[in-house]
């Protein structure tokens, strides 16, 4: 059991991790052992696991930490992340991922999307053993939302090959995409340790401008990183008519200069590719991106200064300030 080589330097919460995949994994059952042992594989090769870590230290917010309830409401984040990745990788007809072959690549769409269902529904029978305590409704992630992540990822589909709108428009895309996810990772974990509905505000909007800011950095990545960093070709996104923050600042410049390719869809050669990388680095795309990143960034650590004092406060600002600076 392993997990990603970044938590060497967190090793509590190495351990923690590690818990929480051993509890994901005690929940499988599932008749065709192929699938089964493929989902296994994808559980031990799932990232880096942000969104549970941040559940784990959250839980210490309150007056009443429970390691226990903690790692079980972590591994339910992570599960419900993991059918989110699932199903995006169908929607975008993603090949790879975290440098592995894709669900939908491997076995096709239909088991994938399966399989990203099951996961979905160990959410639940993960956390079903505490569904009689009091901080389960809190861990009912703030009435759960989930239909906003539902809604970013249907607002992505629908805007794929489509010229974009607005800067504004992107950020409501993220903030359903991604930043919900990390909030509801915060806010479960503050209901674990039982505390004040104000500090449990205060996690969850820390938890959704850290992730605004880590998806603002990961669409960056896909404009600076490789293949071999990245787990997945680079300028994945503009291939597969996503148009991220960077490419959109560019597209705002030059509207007429993209207009040829953007209608070229899915059929764009090398060329066309470093175009686009030169028209976001004389339009200052990246740099401006980053601009925006750090102000989530900021947001994020007045939000955390707010929280009350422990060491888990400055494990959380380490971590976070550690995301504006990853190159992978």
């Amino acid at each position: 059991m392993r997990v990603h080589p970044m938590w060497d330097a967190y090793p509590e919460l190495k351990e923690d991790l590690i818990r929480v995949l051993q509890v994901i994994e005690s929940h499988i059952r599932i008749h065709d052992q192929a699938i089964e042992q493929r989902i296994r594989k994808y559980i031990n090769t799932s990232g880096k696991m942000l969104r549970p870590a941040y559940t784990i230290l959250c839980s210490e917010i309150g007056p009443e930490p429970d390691k226990e309830r903690a790692i079980a409401a972590a591994a339910a984040v992570q599960c419900l992340h993991m059918a989110t990745l699932i199903h995006d990788d169908v929607i975008d007809q993603s090949d790879t991922r975290h440098g592995q072959k894709t669900f939908n690549a491997e076995y096709g769409n239909k088991v994938a999307i399966y399989a990203g269902d099951y996961l979905f529904s160990l959410t639940f029978s993960i956390l079903g053993p505490y569904a009689s305590e009091s901080s389960v409704p809190r861990l009912s992630f703030k009435q759960i939302e989930a239909d906003k992540i539902l809604a970013g990822e249907l607002e992505q589909l629908h805007a794929q090959y489509r010229t974009p709108a607005s800067v504004k428009h992107y950020l409501s895309q993220i903030s359903g995409k991604t930043a919900q996810l990390f909030a509801i990772s915060c806010y479960a974990g503050a209901g674990v340790g039982k505390s004040s509905q104000s500090d449990a505000s205060h996690a969850w909007n820390m938890g959704h401008d850290i992730g605004m800011a880590f998806q603002i950095i990961d669409d960056i990545l896909d404009y600076q990183g490789t293949q071999n960093v990245l787990g997945k070709p680079v300028m994945n996104d503009f291939r597969s008519g996503i148009y991220t923050l960077p490419v959109r600042i560019a597209m705002m410049a030059e509207p007429e200069f993209f207009r040829p390719l953007l209608d070229k869809k899915g059929n764009l050669t090398e060329n066309d590719l470093t175009a686009v990388q030169e028209a976001i680095a004389r339009n200052h795309g990246i740099e401006k991106a980053m601009d925006l990143a750090r102000k989530y960034t900021r947001k994020a650590l007045k939000e955390m200064d707010a929280l009350p004092s422990g060491g888990y406060k400055k494990v959380l600002n380490r971590l976070s300030r550690s995301l504006l600076e990853r190159k992978m």
